[in-house]
């Protein structure tokens, strides 16, 4: 699936050839790419499938009705937009949002590695089974995943169910904000054990990065 390792472009170049990608099909409809946003040091970064009509329109993601579900349920953990960095498994909108084409997924992928390298963040969100299967591969299933803690290179990774799904089962919101709580409280109990600039720097992996991308939970 491709590591963390290597050189890193910084985020602003990574944008700028997002935004004139056209390594699939996507690039034909599209408005707008939409690269992710966020603090360039970002504890948590929160991963979508792909950008819906409102986000293709302005080329900023999650600012469409999920966006608004996202920011609430962000708000109910404790944290907000400017707390994480948002971004997609692919850059442009698929057509009729339907979910992406596994060729789409993996022409988009060299920009989000791009983005977790630059970024190195304490935790991984992963909105939605696309979103999950997108980064990790098919395994784990998405019903066994969501709401724990796996592995990806090293980093860990709690799946999550979309915003949008929460449009259409309201029932799913408090499993959302749920699941926002636990990743807000890992970041803050990772803060008071170890200071911000402690961190690995991202040009010099350390070997947490070289870690299984399976789905077994970290030690």
């Amino acid at each position: 699936m491709g590591g963390l390792e290597g050189w890193t472009p910084p985020l602003e170049e990574t944008a700028t050839a997002v935004r004139a990608c056209v390594r699939c099909r996507l690039h034909l409809g599209r408005t707008l790419a939409v690269p992710g946003e966020g603090p360039p040091d970002a504890d948590i970064v929160l991963i979508g499938e792909a950008p819906g009509r409102q986000e293709d329109r302005t080329g900023r993601p999650f600012v469409g009705a999920a966006g608004k579900v996202l920011d609430r349920s962000l708000a109910a953990a404790g944290l907000s937009r400017p707390d994480v960095y948002i971004t997609n498994v692919v850059k442009c909108r698929p057509p009729a949002n339907r979910p992406p084409k596994a060729d789409e997924v993996q022409a988009c992928r060299p920009y989000l590695l791009a983005e977790l390298r630059a970024i190195q963040p304490k935790l991984l969100v992963t909105l939605g089974a696309h979103a999950l299967h997108g980064l990790v591969g098919p395994r784990p299933r998405f019903a066994d995943a969501r709401g724990t803690l796996i592995a990806f290179e090293g980093i860990r990774l709690l799946p999550t169910y979309h915003p949008a799904a929460v449009l259409y089962n309201r029932r799913l919101d408090s499993a959302l904000t749920k699941d926002l709580q636990k990743v807000a409280e890992l970041v803050r109990e990772d803060r008071a054990r170890v200071p911000r600039s402690g961190r690995l720097n991202a040009r010099s992996p350390g070997p947490s990065r070289g870690a299984t991308r399976s789905g077994r939970r970290p030690r």
